[in-house]
């Protein structure tokens, strides 16, 4: 009897290991809620001071003594002539249009009037041409908008025959180092729209510093 006691003994040990292993307990599910927040992302690096904003109107269009903006959209291009002092083409749904740009040293290039007249010559006038003008600063504009048919050209830079349908936008700009002379054409459907443009590029003309 005193012999078998220890047997039990030893049968029950090993039956309530085999049952408190059988019902350990899992280790606890993670609480999402409880986990560390993620870490935000650092804010973007701001632009750069003096760095054009996204979506800014063009690129400057550097002249002797001044400076003037490209409207968006308006592709600078090499001058097809050394008379140009710089040419972009002008965007639009009638096919493009082109800007020239022509500079003579302080003075040069003729008068005003001469100047103005000698564009409106340049057209076969559907009607009475608009001219305006304005200051800017010390500087004064005067420009022009003629409605017809572009003539050929005489010079070798312009068509090499007639085109109806068009539009010439020409402005002189008096002032200290120029005048400078700015002359865009193309078809009327596509200067239609970019004439205030054209106004606002020569609104943003600036002395050089």
């Amino acid at each position: 009897m005193n012999a078998q006691l220890p047997l039990r003994l030893l049968i029950a040990a090993v039956l309530a290991a085999a049952l408190l292993g059988g019902c350990s307990e899992a280790p606890p599910a993670t609480d999402a809620a409880a986990a560390p927040p993620t870490a935000a992302p650092p804010p973007a690096a701001p632009p750069p001071a003096g760095a054009p904003a996204a979506g800014a109107a063009g690129t400057a269009l550097t002249v002797p003594g001044g400076t003037f903006t490209l409207p968006a959209g308006w592709t600078p291009e090499q001058p097809s002539s050394q008379m140009r002092l710089a040419q972009a083409a002008i965007p639009g749904p009638a096919g493009p249009g082109e800007l020239t740009v022509f500079y003579f040293g302080p003075g040069g290039g003729g008068g005003l009037e001469a100047n103005l007249q000698r564009w409106i010559d340049q057209v076969d006038l559907d009607e009475e041409p608009l001219r305006d003008s304005f200051t800017l600063g010390t500087w004064k504009v005067t420009w022009i908008d003629a409605v017809g048919t572009l003539k050929p050209s005489t010079m070798g830079t312009g068509p090499d025959k007639p085109q109806p349908g068009s539009r010439l936008l020409g402005a002189v700009v008096e002032g200290e180092g120029g005048p400078w002379f700015f002359k865009a054409t193309g078809p009327a459907a596509t200067l239609d729209a970019q004439r205030d443009a054209f106004l606002d590029m020569l609104k943003s003309g600036r002395p050089s510093a």
